[in-house]
C-alpha cells in the first residue's frame, strides 16, 4: 500500500532547502540501503557519516503520514536528509520497497511452543529484552477491570520492581555508551517510552496504576541520574514529560487525603534530590477537581476562573490543557467548553464547538477572539474536516494576516484549498505569502502555474523577493531559481563565497557557468582545490580533485587546453611528494 496523499511537495513542505538538497544527493548516491514495508510502517536504513546506518521509520494511515523519525541527531528545521532520501525512494522507486509481513502476521504463523522458543532465542541474543518483557507481562497479566472512566480503578496491579530494574539498566547502558564516545542521546527515547506507559493508563481512566509507574520511574531516575550526569546529560526533557504525566495521573486517580500527602512528600524529595521542578504536579495535588474557582467555572460561572488566571503560575496553561484532555475523554463537553473559554484556550474552545456541530457559533467567536495564525489554522482544518470548505478558506485567509509561527504551513494549506475550490486568485495570493516567508523553487513554479497570463509581472516581484532574501537556507532556492531563469551571474554571486559545506550547490553553478563564465569557474575551483592540497590532509584529496575537474572542464570548453596542461604540471611539481594525491592526478578526467 503506497503512502496516501504523498508527493514531492509533501517532502519540500516539511523540510528546508538544504536538507532537501542533501537528501536528494543521498538518494542519487544510493545511500538508502533498504526500505521495508510492514503494513502501515516503512523502515529504511540509510548510510551516513557513522559506521552504523541511520534508521528511518515512517508510519501512515489512509489520510497520509502520521509520524516520521530518524535515529540521527538532527534537530533543526523540518525533516533531516536521511528522511528526505528515504521518501524520495518511496516516491521515485516504489518498486524497490520490500513488502514484508507485519509482526501480527508473523506471530500468527507460530503456535504457543514456537512463540515461547522464539522469545527465548531473542532474549538469549538480546539480554536487555528480558526486562521489557518482564514489565509488559506484569502489566498484561493483571488487566485493568473494565469499569466506566468516571469510576477510576483503585486496585494497584502494576509491579514496580521490573520498571525500576529497567530504568537502572537504561541509565547504565547510557552511561556506558557515553563513556565510549557515543554522541547521540542514548536514554531519552527509552525513558520517555516508559513515561508513555503511565500516560496510557491515565488515558484509560486508571490514574492509580499510572502513579505507581511514575513513582518507579521518578524515584529510580533521581537515585541513579549521576551515572549519566557526569557526561553532561541534562534531565530537562524527561522531567518536563514526567511533570505532565504526574499531573494527568493525579487528576485521573482516586486518591485519599493520606495518599495525596504521600505523593507530595515523595515528589518533594525527588525534586530536591534530582534538582527537578514538579510544580505542575504539586498544583494538581493542591487543586484537584474541588478547587472552588474551578468548580464555579465548570458550572458556567466563568468570572471565578478569570480572577484566578490573573495570578496564575507559568504552568497554568499546561494544567488547563491537561484538564481539557481529561474532560474530553470523559465526554464532559459542556464543562470542556466552559473551562476552555475561562482559561483563554481559544483554539480548543473554537475547535470543540465545530466538533459539536456549532460551527456558526465558533466562526462568530473567532471574528472577535482569533488572534494568532495557529488558532486560525486549527479552526480552518476542523471546518474543512466537517466539509465546510468555503468557511475554512475564509478563516485560513484571515490567519495569514495574524502573527504566529505557522504562516508557511498555513499558506501552503490555504493555497491548496483555494485551488481545489477553483479560487485561483486566493490560491495565488496564499502561495505568494509562503514564498515571502520561505522561498523555494517548488513554490516558484507553482506560482507560475497559478499566475497564468500575469506571470511576467508576478515573476518580477518574486525575483525581487529572492534577491533580498537572507538566511542560511535560502542559497539553494536562489540557485534553483536563477539557473532556471538563466541568470547565471546571479547564481555565481550566491555561491562564490560559500564554504565547501555547500559543495553540491557550488558544483551545480560551476556546471552551468562553464561556458558562460569559465574564468570564474577556474578561479573559484582552483582556489578551493589549492586550499585543500596545501593543507596536506590526505583524506580530503578526493574533494580537491573534484574541484580541479571543474577547472579542467572550464579550461577545455574555453579552448585553453594548453593553459590547463601547464597548470596541472605546476601542481604536480609543487605536490610531487604527496603520493595519494599524485595517484589521483593520473586517474581518468585529470589528464
Amino acid at each position: 500500500m503506497p503512502i496516501p496523499n504523498f508527493s514531492e511537495f509533501t517532502i519540500r513542505r516539511n523540510t528546508n532547502s538544504k536538507s532537501f538538497q542533501r537528501g536528494e544527493s543521498y538518494y542519487e548516491a544510493d545511500a538508502v540501503i533498504t526500505v521495508i514495508q510492514r503494513g502501515n510502517v516503512l523502515q529504511a536504513k540509510v548510510e551516513g557519516h557513522e559506521t552504523v546506518p541511520y534508521r528511518v521509520n515512517l508510519s501512515f494511515n489512509s489520510e497520509g503520514l502520521t509520524s516520521v523519525h530518524c535515529s540521527c541527531a538532527y534537530n533543526s528545521d523540518g525533516w533531516c536528509k536521511h528522511i528526505v532520501a528515504t521518501m524520495l525512494v518511496c516516491l521515485r522507486q516504489p518498486e524497490t520497497i520490500q513488502e514484508r509481513p507485519t509482526l501480527e502476521r508473523l506471530l500468527d504463523r507460530l503456535d504457543h511452543t514456537q512463540t515461547q522458543r522464539l522469545l527465548q532465542d531473542l532474549v538469549a541474543q538480546y539480554p536487555k529484552l528480558i526486562e521489557a518483557i518482564d514489565r509488559h507481562v506484569s502489566l498484561m497479566s493483571n488487566p485493568v477491570s473494565q469499569q466506566p472512566i468516571a469510576q477510576p480503578v483503585r486496585l494497584i496491579t502494576v509491579d514496580p520492581k521490573p520498571l525500576r530494574d529497567e530504568v537502572r539498566q537504561i541509565l547504565r547502558d547510557g552511561s556506558r555508551s557515553l563513556a565510549e564516545g557515543y554522541e547521540e542521546d542514548p536514554i531519552s527515547d527509552e525513558l520517555l517510552s516508559l513515561v508513555q506507559t503511565a500516560v496510557n493508563f491515565s488515558e484509560r481512566g486508571d490514574g492509580n496504576n499510572a502513579i505507581a509507574i511514575l513513582e518507579a520511574i521518578t524515584s529510580t531516575c533521581a537515585e541513579n541520574w549521576d551515572d549519566v550526569a557526569e557526561y553532561g546529560v541534562e534531565n530537562d526533557e524527561i522531567v518536563w514529560e514526567l511533570n505532565d504525566a504526574w499531573c494527568e495521573a493525579i487528576l485521573t486517580a482516586e486518591l485519599s487525603e493520606e495518599e495525596k500527602v504521600d505523593v507530595q512528600v515523595n515528589l518533594e524529595a525527588w525534586q530536591d534530590e534530582w534538582n527537578a521542578d514538579f510544580g505542575l504536579a504539586f498544583e494538581a495535588l493542591r487543586q484537584g477537581w474541588d478547587y472552588p474557582p474551578l468548580v464555579q467555572v465548570l458550572q458556567g460561572n466563568l468570572n471565578e476562573m478569570r480572577e484566578w488566571e490573573a495570578l496564575a503560575p507559568d504552568y497554568a496553561e499546561s494544567l488547563a490543557l491537561i484538564r481539557l484532555k481529561i474532560l474530553e475523554r470523559e465526554e464532559r463537553y459542556q464543562e470542556y467548553l466552559y473551562l476552555a473559554e475561562a482559561s483563554g484556550q481559544t483554539q480548543q474552545h473554537l475547535t470543540m464547538l465545530v466538533r459539536l456541530g456549532r460551527a456558526e457559533e465558533a466562526i462568530a467567536i473567532a471574528q472577535m477572539q482569533m488572534d494568532t495564525a495557529e488558532i486560525a489554522f486549527a479552526l480552518a482544518k476542523i471546518l474543512a474536516e466537517k466539509g465546510l470548505l468555503p468557511q475554512a478558506l475564509d478563516i485560513a485567509q484571515t490567519g495569514l494576516d495574524l502573527p504566529g509561527h505557522c504562516q508557511y504551513q498555513l499558506g501552503i494549506w490555504t493555497s491548496d484549498l483555494a485551488e481545489a475550490l477553483g479560487n485561483r486568485e486566493s490560491a495565488l495570493f496564499a502561495r505568494q505569502t509562503t514564498f515571502q516567508i520561505k522561498p523555494s523553487f517548488f513554490d516558484y513554479q507553482k506560482i507560475a502555474d497559478l499566475a497564468g497570463e500575469d506571470w511576467e509581472n508576478v515573476k518580477t516581484n518574486l525575483l525581487r523577493i529572492i534577491h533580498t532574501a537572507s538566511g542560511w537556507d535560502t542559497a539553494s532556492a536562489k540557485v534553483d531559481i536563477y539557473l532556471y531563469e538563466g541568470l547565471i551571474e546571479d547564481a555565481i554571486a550566491v555561491v562564490s563565497e560559500l564554504s565547501s559545506y555547500h559543495t553540491e550547490l557550488i558544483h551545480r553553478v560551476m556546471k552551468a557557468a562553464t561556458t558562460h563564465n569559465p574564468d570564474w569557474v577556474i578561479t573559484n575551483a582552483c582556489r578551493r582545490a589549492e586550499s585543500i592540497m596545501d593543507a596536506g590532509k590526505a583524506e580530503n584529496y578526493s574533494e580537491a580533485i573534484e574541484w580541479l575537474k571543474k577547472a579542467r572542464a572550464a579550461y577545455l570548453d574555453s579552448g585553453r587546453k594548453a593553459d590547463w596542461s601547464s597548470y596541472r604540471a605546476k601542481l604536480i611539481e609543487i605536490h610531487a611528494r604527496k603520493r595519494k594525491l599524485m595517484g589521483m592526478f593520473k586517474e581518468r578526467g585529470m589528464e
